[in-house]
């Protein structure tokens, strides 16, 4: 049994339960631990928490900072970062639950803790936008407003998006970069 294994039941059983609904024994059952065995490789729901935020936010970073990085106008760097997030969060369901939606769960001293590297990641996106404003592609008053406004709107696609639905992940993410790019007003 390895901290990551025990990441990963977490990770499920704080998505199925939620985190204030899971506790030390669920996590212990499903790596099929005694719950005294498992404090010998972790002393906390929150450590477990925080754990999980940082590898959630660690993954993320990693992919979408290569795309930042690269060369290409902002407006191709903004499509495939979009892309790339939602296929992310949809391959990685129960730790994009946890991301999405148990960090509220953190005490504020692990709260403090993440809230930098949460920070970290946003940046990428307002420096893409940033770029993008300066260069003339975008038009854009506020783009600390427009992060948030994209990470709201690709954060809920979790919630209702189903891999057996009408749309892949690829064609939801096209749409969603069309709208952000082209609006909604006809040309």
């Amino acid at each position: 049994m390895t901290r990551d294994d025990i990441l990963d039941a977490a990770a499920q059983v704080f998505r199925q339960k939620g985190f204030h609904g899971a506790s030390m024994q669920d996590i212990a059952e499903t790596v099929q631990l005694q719950k005294a065995s498992l404090y010998h490789h972790v002393s906390s729901k929150q450590e477990i928490l925080l754990a999980l935020l940082d590898r959630a936010l660690d993954m993320l970073f990693e992919q979408i900072e290569l795309i930042a990085k690269q060369p290409l106008p902002a407006d191709e760097k903004l499509r495939q970062m979009v892309q790339v997030y939602l296929r992310l969060l949809a391959e990685n369901g129960d730790l994009s639950a946890v991301l999405l939606f148990e960090h509220r769960s953190l005490e504020p001293a692990q709260h403090i803790r993440h809230i930098p590297n949460r920070d970290r990641f946003e940046v990428l996106w307002r420096d893409v936008l940033g770029d993008g404003v300066r260069s003339g592609l975008f038009s854009c008053a506020d783009t600390d407003l427009a992060v948030r406004a994209l990470m709201g709107i690709l954060n809920w696609t979790l919630t209702w998006y189903r891999p057996d639905g009408p749309l892949t992940i690829e064609q939801i993410a096209d749409q969603y970069t069309g709208l952000l790019l082209n609006g909604l007003m006809k040309a």
